[in-house]
């Protein structure tokens, strides 16, 4: 058997390349061989037995038909090996198929990433100098839809630590117009520290029996207790939660309620109401924030009362974060994590303009997650000190 490291280190070897070209071409032709030998070694299970040895059942090998396949390598043409009955499908290159794998993750990794079916089409040619047709991208990307409804509907762990819910807009053509829909996005802290998106939810309002669904849905797919959620004060969730989830928590985002009751603060004032403003959530305690609320409104209320009823209408969710130690308080203070994952997801969505059908926008959104989610591997930062400090106050319910 040939040593894979003396071939990749032989010089004498690479020297009989004398241009990239070379090295293209022969990569292209190794690539051929390995698929015809990767063929050649399925119909050897499928017969049970090696070339030119007998089978146990009288099916044997009956020579080889041509095909032409579509790699990232370009386009090539390959020997097929066939068997008397007809039974063999080969599960590398399938009977009606002729594109490998690889292109398919080549065309779905494009697709993720925000570009059209014409898009597409003309990249693949421009890159292996062949035509595949919009019909055949349409038929890649549409097995994502299957795809997606199978992760929607996955069974999820039956406790989180944190989960955090936002919203992000997308333009969605219906009965002949384009109008505004929001795909809600579920971020789960697991038991494992781990972050973890549970689902996502195509609206066109947000409202409380909207929400009821959601969390419905999140407790028939084994979703038992949430300790504390995290929103941007979407509007009757809160109140919907505790029907569901009685016993979470739930912590408005701090940031949302900043920049809500700086909108209509004019320049002048913004530097040192805003600095104002941090004296409240940045207090060392709740006893100290309300001292802080007070100063605030006796400076600025005259002026800008709706902040002031913002912050007291909201006080009980903005200020769960008092309640835990600091490390907990950075994590639940915002929702910045699931609001960087919305960055990421507009990053990719951005080349369209407005989606076709509800289906264009999951299937967009799903795939842009599994690439914004890839590095999500690894507990979040001070874990260790993290779950000690989760476990030392909801000991019974987080149940180790």
């Amino acid at each position: 058997m040939i040593d894979k490291d003396d071939l990749l280190n032989n010089k004498e070897f690479y020297k009989s390349f004398k241009t990239g070209e070379d090295l293209t071409s022969f990569f292209k032709l190794m690539h051929k061989r390995a698929v015809e030998h990767m063929l050649e070694a399925e119909l050897d299970a499928h017969l049970d037995n090696e070339k030119h040895q007998k089978t146990s059942n009288g099916n044997y090998r009956n020579g080889h038909g041509t095909k032409k396949i579509k790699t990232s390598f370009g386009e090539d043409q390959i020997q097929v090996p066939r068997d008397r009955e007809g039974s063999f499908e080969p599960a590398l290159v399938p009977k009606r198929h002729n594109i490998i794998d690889g292109l398919e993750n080549i065309i779905i990794s494009f697709y993720a990433k925000g570009m059209s079916v014409s898009d597409i089409e003309e990249q693949i040619k421009e890159m292996y100098d062949f035509d595949i047709s919009t019909s055949t991208i349409s038929r890649i990307t549409s097995a994502v839809a299957n795809e997606v409804v199978t992760w929607q509907n996955r069974p999820l762990d039956d406790i989180y630590l944190i989960v955090w819910m936002d919203g992000i807009i997308f333009k969605v053509r219906e009965n002949s117009k384009v109008i505004n829909k929001t795909i809600y996005l579920a971020v789960g802290l697991n038991r494992e520290g781990r972050k973890e998106v549970l689902g996502m939810w195509l609206g066109k309002n947000e409202s409380s029996s909207f929400w009821m669904s959601v969390l419905t849905d999140l407790k028939a797919r084994g979703v038992e207790d949430i300790l504390i959620t995290a929103t941007d004060n979407l509007n009757g969730f809160t109140q919907t939660i505790r029907s569901v989830f009685p016993e979470s928590q739930t912590q408005i985002c701090v940031v949302h309620q900043i920049r809500n009751a700086c909108k209509y603060v004019v320049w002048k004032d913004k530097k040192q109401f805003t600095a104002d403003m941090k004296l409240v959530y940045t207090a060392p305690t709740k006893q100290a924030a309300v001292l802080a609320l007070e100063d605030f409104a006796a400076k600025w209320e005259s002026k800008y009362g709706y902040a002031i009823k913002s912050w007291r209408e909201n006080w009980d969710e903005l200020t769960v974060f008092f309640d835990f130690p600091l490390e907990i308080r950075k994590i639940i203070y915002t929702t910045n994590l699931i609001e960087n994952l919305n960055g990421k997801i507009r990053k990719y969505t951005k080349n369209k303009m407005s989606f076709p059908t509800d289906d264009a926008v999951l299937k967009s959104v799903y795939l842009a997650l599994k690439e914004a989610t890839k590095k999500w591997s690894m507990p979040i930062q001070n874990w260790g000190i993290v779950l000690n400090q989760f476990n030392l106050i909801f000991d019974k319910r987080l149940r180790l």
